[in-house]
């Protein structure tokens, strides 16, 4: 048996970690981050003062992806793991409510989204408005999605369906949601207790293809690049790179890092693998990727703190997480635990009276 507390516990702290040290390199470039800090970044620092989202404020102060990321923890925890359009929509405006997160970290879509959402249009409608290819597919729709995999140990047609529902009313296109199903699915497996690097990519590999099926039917079909085929070159520059420093570079260069899901994505999951599971080293990563760093690390970073638990973050970093941004969550993984156990339970009376 599993501790399963500490496998989601491990994936919220690694994730909201990687957001909050990625928040000082992000839009930077690799070089850029290598020369202003004096090498590759590896603990909490301030952002400097130019940094377009983080300016300001204090090392290892979060941004919007863990703030939306503990907010769909609590939708689903308000659920009872029936989530639902509502709960995420009440979720994401109580969010966007804090009007310092909301001015400094809403991203294009989000921000679009919440303004229409505020005027009480029908949520189901608003992810799929507009005809802009760069609205309704960037990677806002996959740094908060850990929780959907968290909810749904081992059952990952579960964790796509709720992260679908996390989607609609924001990114309702087949590339966020095949970008967001794949990491969901990817952490649902990597809760489990025979999990390992592979099969947590191989479950990543399905949540795509799921993803991006549903998305077609139920969402606005854009052009742009695929998701799974972009994961495929991350996955495969990973698999014969030396080191993760080594790997991010190549990485970036064939891949990309930044706002659209088809670079986010894929590059947290070659992270993961170069990592080989690792939350640190996949948390390092993503902070220095360049570009997006603060949601390649988030998303990496929960993968890897999902297969390998609490134990294997550093707790000096989670404790400071925890200071700077009182999240409190070791509360949030408690609920999560309930409701994924609740979950457990269900499906083996169900297969039971089959």
């Amino acid at each position: 048996m599993i501790d399963l507390y500490a496998r989601i516990l491990g994936s919220l702290a690694a994730g909201a970690i990687g957001d909050a040290m990625g928040a000082a390199t992000e839009q930077r470039s690799f070089s850029e981050i290598v020369t202003l800090f004096g090498g590759p970044v590896r603990e909490f620092r301030k952002p400097p003062p130019d940094s377009p989202f983080s300016g300001g404020r204090e090392a290892g102060q979060i941004t919007d992806d863990s703030g939306q990321m503990v907010r769909m923890a609590q939708a689903i925890i308000e659920s009872n793991g029936s989530l639902t359009v509502e709960g995420v929509v009440k979720q994401l405006l109580k969010w966007a409510d804090d009007p310092e997160a909301f001015r400094r970290f809403a991203g294009p879509t989000t921000r679009a989204a919440i303004e229409e959402l505020r005027k009480g249009t029908d949520p189901r409608v608003v992810g799929r408005q507009g005809r802009l290819t760069s609205l309704g597919t960037s990677n806002g729709a996959a740094m908060r999605i850990a929780p959907a995999g968290l909810a749904h140990p081992g059952d990952l047609e579960g964790a796509v369906r709720d992260a679908v529902t996390m989607c609609l009313p924001t990114h309702a296109t087949q590339l966020a949601i095949s970008g967001a199903s794949a990491v969901a699915a990817g952490i649902a497996r990597a809760v489990t207790a025979d999990a390992d690097v592979y099969s947590v990519v191989q479950s990543a590999f399905w949540g795509a293809r799921r993803g991006e099926e549903i998305g077609r039917r139920e969402g606005r079909v854009v052009a742009g690049p695929s998701v799974i085929r972009r994961m495929e070159i991350a996955v495969a520059l990973a698999a014969r790179g030396r080191d993760v420093i080594e790997t991010i570079q190549e990485i970036h260069a064939h891949v990309g890092s930044g706002l659209h899901i088809a670079e986010a994505v894929p590059a947290a999951v070659g992270i993961f693998v170069a990592a080989g599971g690792d939350p640190m080293q996949a948390i390092v990563g993503g902070v220095n990727i360049g570009d997006d760093t603060d949601t390649v690390a988030i998303i990496a970073g929960s993968m890897a703190g999902a297969l390998r638990g609490f134990r294997a973050v550093p707790k000096e970093l989670y404790e400071s997480l925890e200071r700077a941004n009182t999240l409190r969550l070791a509360d949030v993984a408690r609920g999560l635990t309930a409701v994924a156990q609740r979950g457990q339970a269900a499906r083996v009376v169900t297969e039971e009276r089959r």
